[in-house]
């Protein structure tokens, strides 16, 4: 409860003015509302901060270690376990501490540093996704909304015609075959309405799972700056880790050879003894390596294989990114062609359709159902522009919300 209450407390404050104002919400606010209330974002950076603070003790020494003792104590005898009779009995107490080279705690803070910025590369990741997944439900809301207006828009156009319709049958100047064609229409007309309705409820859900709250109205999303495929590919999430992972691969692998050498350990010490004189005892303990080449170096030649396995994985990385960059492009391109020449090709003809329907009803000389076919297919023409149109923006956000940013959440 005391962990929930702030960051309620927080989102509250973010959406305070688009609340207060009720105006319609932007992309770009939309993302940073999302980006402070997700989660994943939380977690990426509770990961970061672990690692950070294992660095800071990378390349401290171990801990000393207290030694305490007695030597040479009776275990026989009328003197048995008594530490005053015999002149070789000896309290001892001493302290022993381990020494890492230089060199060797250099290359564990490599090794700790370069843990760090994988995990940071980890919460940019998890805001560029949050991004991402927001953009596209901000796009699938706005269209369902824009698509909602058309289809209420027919609907409207449906309900009208029918009653003008009913007016001329009752005036013996219309028919009833006509009356029940569009009759049929409207009833189709609402259908599609509901399902539209359908549409921009699952749409609003979807947003309101990374925004939280559900606006009247969405701004349109507007122009989306689109990064070059160099640009893409060297700020892919997955290429990014990959590079970070081959990092830590290969400071892992430097701290693993430099255990090749190793550590020695000193140790000082002081004996009291009973009516003789108390000692010091000073000494080095160093490992020997006795068989480096069935140990340290197999060690070391396990490590050095997972460097080749990250090289080899990030070379895979890259080439996934490219081809997804260049199929993404692809698709942009051919969308937009398409979108030009339906907009001229067939939106333009309907709503030409559309004007002569009205100047011949209004004449006298056109039936009620020819205008409706007309301004139905006018409606179907522009909501078939407007779902060409929201692919294009979702495979524009995906090559545009993919790359990290150097922006991460706080």
């Amino acid at each position: 409860m005391s962990i929930l209450f702030p960051r309620a407390a927080v989102l509250a404050v973010a959406l305070l003015p688009y609340l207060a104002t009720a105006a319609p919400l932007s992309l770009e606010e939309a993302l940073a509302i999302a980006v402070k209330r997700s989660e994943s974002t939380r977690a990426a950076r509770a990961g970061a901060l672990s690692a950070t603070e294992a660095a800071h003790s990378a390349a401290q020494l171990p801990d000393p270690t207290l030694r305490v003792g007695i030597d040479n104590l009776p275990a026989t005898g009328p003197d048995r376990f008594r530490t005053t009779r015999d002149s070789m009995t000896m309290k001892r107490i001493g302290i022993s501490q381990e020494w890492l080279s230089a060199d060797k705690r250099a290359a564990r803070q490599a090794a700790a540093d370069a843990a760090v910025g994988r995990e940071t590369v980890l919460v940019q990741a998890a805001a560029a996704d949050t991004r991402r997944q927001t953009a596209l439900a901000y796009i699938d809301a706005f269209y369902a909304n824009e698509s909602l207006k058309l289809a209420k828009l027919m609907e409207h156009h449906a309900h009208e015609e029918l009653e003008a319709s009913r007016a001329r049958l009752s005036s013996a100047t219309g028919n009833s075959q006509e009356a029940l064609a569009l009759a049929s229409a409207r009833g189709t007309s609402e259908d599609e309405t509901a399902d539209v309705l359908q549409q921009q409820g699952a749409a609003g859900a979807a947003f309101q799972r990374w925004v939280g709250v559900m606006p009247d109205e969405l701004q349109p999303p507007g122009a989306i700056a689109l990064p070059t495929e160099e640009a893409y590919v060297a700020a892919h999430p997955t290429v990014s880790a990959m590079q970070r992972d081959l990092e830590v691969a290969r400071r892992t692998a430097a701290v693993t050879a430099s255990d090749r050498k190793p550590n020695w350990t000193w140790e000082i010490a002081y004996g009291q003894r009973t009516g003789y004189s108390d000692m010091v005892s000073v000494g080095v303990s160093i490992p020997l390596p006795v068989a480096p080449g069935e140990r340290q170096d197999r060690d070391t030649a396990a490590k050095l294989a997972l460097v080749e396995k990250a090289e080899a994985d990030l070379a895979e990385a890259s080439r996934a990114a490219t081809a997804e960059y260049r199929s993404l492009r692809s698709d942009a391109q051919r969308l937009e062609q398409r979108i030009d020449r339906y907009r001229t090709g067939v939106v333009v003809p309907a709503g030409q359709r559309t004007a002569a329907a009205t100047a011949s009803y209004s004449s006298g000389q056109g039936s009620l159902v020819s205008l409706f076919e007309a301004r139905h297919a006018e409606v179907e023409a522009q909501r078939k522009l407007l779902t060409l149109q929201r692919d294009l923006a979702k495979t524009q956000i995906q090559l545009a919300f993919r790359p990290l940013t150097a922006e991460v959440a706080q």
